[in-house]
């Protein structure tokens, strides 16, 4: 168990009976597993006394999960769906559902129970106890020994080069309040890296030991491609490192140039012989090429998010909505915010008239 970002000060948090946890699944061709996924989960909540709400984010499923969601819905009132227009990604989901969510709490998950639903357990606990966020920490993986290899790489560079310490082995699977849902929501990153986020926002934050499961089928949805662009906006996102590259990518050039015109002189000065470079010369610029091309590259990804982001097309488009009450309501999240905003402006109004 780990904890970063201490306060002196606990939230003080209203008894578990009368709390509302939400609980944010993104989908993606799950056909197989969904009621069981709903069942585990429910489970658990229950156990933990709570009141809840389970948000499936159907994110453009192929396959029959749009329908096989909407079924459990019309069965259970506590499952509400979005069906995206169409797939805009695994981070999108995340966004759109903690935009849907009401709760007190969200925890987030994924859907091919890999993460544990016995969790949310431990993790409403510690909510309860005045911790604002507190995420899993991934034990034992049962991936191959290659991923397992380059999940861990990737996680101690980023701690390594990230200007946000972001803990090791920590991905979606969490609980976070509903205040740090509503400042994750409000960010206007295009490129969403969610457990950078969830750790750059702040607040009083603890790790909690999990073992990562199987999947319950062979073919994971996320593809070994896609998680090296997540690992890669992960990094861009977080770091300036890769642009400080140029900065030695200039010192060696200054060496080498140095020490070319160096040697020249001395030869040129004390002993008079010829110098064969051709080859030297082809290998020197032929380095110096790549890394020019490499520099482009580096720059090319912060330039390609920067235009990312003034375009400002939305992350997802909602084609869909199953069981809300109130569907026309674009961002439930920060509807609640702005209702609670008047509350307290009439409030004050109210005050003030009494005053006088």
């Amino acid at each position: 168990m780990k904890e970063c970002n201490h306060e002196h000060s606990h939230s003080v948090r209203r008894p578990i009976a009368d709390a509302l946890i939400s609980v944010v699944l993104p989908v993606f061709n799950e056909q197989d597993v969904l009621p069981q996924l709903l069942q585990a989960v429910e489970d658990s909540l229950q156990t933990a006394g709570c009141q809840y709400e389970i948000i499936f984010v159907n994110d453009g499923s192929s396959d029959k999960s749009g329908i096989i969601l909407d079924d459990l819905a019309e069965l259970n009132s506590r499952v509400r769906v979005v069906h995206f227009a169409k797939n805009f990604g695994h981070q999108a989901a995340v966004q759109a559902g903690l935009l849907h969510t009401t709760g007190d709490a969200i925890v987030i998950m994924d859907s091919d129970m890999q993460d544990c639903p016995k969790a949310i357990v431990d993790f409403i606990m510690h909510w309860q106890a005045g911790y604002d966020v507190v995420y899993a920490v991934r034990t034992e993986r049962k991936e191959n020994i290659v991923k397992r290899w380059a999940f861990q790489t990737f996680h101690k560079i980023l701690n390594l080069i990230s200007s946000t310490p972001i803990p090791r082995d920590a991905g979606n699977f969490g609980l976070i309040d509903c205040k740090v849902a509503i400042q994750i929501a409000q960010l206007h990153d295009r490129d969403r890296y969610f457990p950078g986020l969830r750790s750059w926002v702040g607040y009083r934050q603890i790790g909690v030991t999990v073992e990562r499961l199987a999947r319950y089928d062979e073919n994971p949805r996320v593809s070994f491609i896609q998680l090296c662009r997540l690992a890669k906006t992960a990094i861009f996102s977080f770091s300036f490192l890769p642009l400080t590259i140029f900065y030695v990518i200039a010192a060696l050039s200054a060496v080498v140039c140095i020490g070319l015109i160096s040697f020249v002189l001395y030869h040129k000065l004390f002993t008079e012989l010829a110098i064969p470079g051709w080859a030297s010369t082809t290998i020197t610029a032929s380095f110096f090429g790549a890394l020019n091309a490499l520099g482009i590259g580096i720059l090319g990804e912060y330039v390609t998010r920067i235009y990312d982001q003034v375009r400002a097309r939305p992350m997802f488009i909602v084609g869909s909505k199953t069981n809300f009450d109130s569907p026309e309501i674009e961002a439930p999240l920060l509807a609640k915010l702005e209702k609670n905003q008047i509350t307290k402006e009439d409030d004050a109004l109210d005050a003030a008239e009494n005053f006088s």
